[in-house]
C-alpha cells in the first residue's frame, strides 16, 4: 500500500461541460501516452464522484509528488473565452469537502495543494486550494 502524505486538487482546464466524464478524461491521457487517467478521483459538474485511477496505484497528475499523493479533479476551469475562472458548481464544492473529509478520515489530516502549489506557470486548479482547505 502507497504511503499517502497529500492531496493535489486539479481542474480539467475545460469549460464547466455536463458531458465530460472519467472515460473522457481517460481517453484523453491515453493519448498523451499516460497507461490510464492520472487523477485517483474526477468530480463531475453534477457533482458527482468518480474514480479514477486506482488508489492503490500511483497517480500521473503532479510531478514529482505522484508517488506519495491522491489526485483530484473537477470538470471546469475555464470559460468560455478560454481564460482560466474558477466555474466550480455548488454541487462539485460539496463533493470535493464531503470527499477531502472521507479522505482525511482514512489517511489522516493530510494536507491539500492545488496544482499550482508545485506548477507555478499553471493556474490549476484555478482556485486557491490550499486556503479552502487547510483550514
Amino acid at each position: 500500500m502507497r504511503k499517502i502524505t497529500e492531496i493535489i486538487v486539479h481542474c480539467t482546464d475545460t469549460t464547466a461541460n455536463p458531458m465530460i466524464h472519467v472515460e473522457d478524461v481517460d481517453r484523453w491521457h491515453k493519448v498523451r501516452g499516460f497507461a490510464c487517467i492520472g487523477y485517483h478521483y474526477l468530480i463531475t459538474v453534477d457533482g458527482n464522484i468518480e474514480i479514477g485511477r486506482s488508489i492503490e496505484l500511483m497517480g500521473a497528475h503532479c510531478l514529482g509528488h505522484n508517488a506519495n499523493s491522491i489526485g483530484i479533479c473537477y470538470v471546469g476551469g475555464a470559460g468560455g473565452d478560454g481564460m482560466h475562472v474558477d466555474t466550480r458548481t455548488e454541487a462539485q464544492k460539496k463533493s470535493m469537502r464531503v470527499l477531502i473529509d472521507f479522505l482525511r478520515g482514512v489517511y489522516g489530516n493530510i494536507p491539500v495543494h492545488g496544482h499550482r502549489y508545485y506548477n507555478k506557470i499553471k493556474d490549476c486548479p484555478c482556485f486557491d486550494a490550499d486556503a479552502e482547505y487547510n483550514d
